[in-house]
């Protein structure tokens, strides 16, 4: 398992979850587009949206991004002020 700054990435093709699954919530990212660079394939837009880990609820927010840096540390952001009570 891939590890972010102390929080689990877990990928599947271009879909992304950040965050313990034992948390109230996490985040799941979806690479909207990506390009070609070098050949590797880069991502340049992420749409995130923050879940509960209860499977019945609606995204509770959601942004979206122009690489996977920027769209982890709003997913960091989020994830420690939603988790902290």
């Amino acid at each position: 398992m891939m590890m972010y700054k102390n929080y689990p990435l877990v990928r599947k093709g271009n879909e992304m979850y950040f965050g313990y699954m034992s948390d109230p919530y996490v985040v799941y990212l979806k690479v909207e587009s990506s390009q070609k660079q070098q050949d590797i394939q880069v991502s340049k837009s992420i749409r995130l949206y923050q879940m509960s880990t209860d499977m019945n609820s609606m995204p509770v927010q959601n942004a979206e991004r122009d690489n996977l840096y920027e769209a982890l540390d709003v997913a960091i952001a989020w994830l420690k002020r939603a988790n902290r009570s």
